[in-house]
């Protein structure tokens, strides 16, 4: 599942297919919705919750409330019905969905304040290698680093597009509007081998990957500068 944006959706994958997906794009806390999302997605692959291998969920960067509803989701129904579970990159998901391609990639997500959480990636034999640590930075300052042809990707793409042509012209391409937000079944493609191989699998392993800290966090006297917990 994902709900590290606006957006929230399930999926559930059955060997190499996609066997249901649901989303909705939504201002209201996917806490309304998220379960009764899980049930319907189960119900409509025909499959019970005791009946899956493993569970996964986007771990950010993203909505820091979104990142906790569906991290802390997965962990409850992990921990319940003794499954496995792993994390995986919001904007890695993101840039995952516009494979093939011959070109550089880059996620955005909007961080709001005139910053983008970013990832930079391309293709290589059919998979998704990472070219730089995921961070959070001015759009500014990440476009004016690009000097080759990229497809931008997210809703941070979408929020910045008209600066992101002003700069880069021919260089910048965008995803079709359906693939600015992260999609379930898109996770669980990239979640299925790292459950198959048990890595990092456990619930108390998955942790927020906020990549900037929570306001009222950054207020708080000794408060680390980036991450997820902070730590004394």
């Amino acid at each position: 599942m994902d709900t590290a944006s606006r957006s929230c959706s399930v999926a559930v994958r059955v060997g190499d297919l996609l066997a249901a997906e649901m989303a909705v794009v939504s201002e209201r806390t996917h806490s309304v919705h998220l379960m009764r999302m899980i049930r319907e997605t189960l119900s409509m692959a025909n499959l019970s919750l005791a009946a899956l291998n493993g569970l996964a969920v986007s771990i950010g960067p993203g909505s820091f409330t979104g990142l906790r509803i569906g991290i802390s989701t997965v962990q409850g129904l992990a921990l319940a019905g003794g499954k496995p579970c792993v994390g995986v990159s919001s904007l890695e998901v993101l840039a995952a969905a516009c494979l093939p391609g011959p070109r550089g990639i880059l996620a955005l997500m909007d961080a709001r304040k005139g910053e983008v959480y970013a990832g930079h990636y391309r293709e290589s034999a059919g998979c998704l290698e990472r070219l730089a640590p995921e961070r959070v930075l001015p759009i500014e300052a990440l476009l004016h680093a690009v000097d080759s042809p990229h497809l931008f990707v997210g809703d941070g793409a979408q929020r910045y597009q008209v600066r992101i042509r002003e700069i880069l012209g021919d260089l910048a391409s965008f995803a079709p509007p359906e693939q600015h937000f992260p999609r379930a079944g898109v996770l669980a493609r990239l979640a299925q081998p790292r459950l198959e191989g048990q890595r990092d699998s456990a619930p108390g392993l998955l942790d927020p990957r906020y990549l900037r800290q929570p306001e009222a966090e950054r207020r708080l006297p000794g408060s680390s500068p980036a991450g997820g917990r902070t730590k004394p």
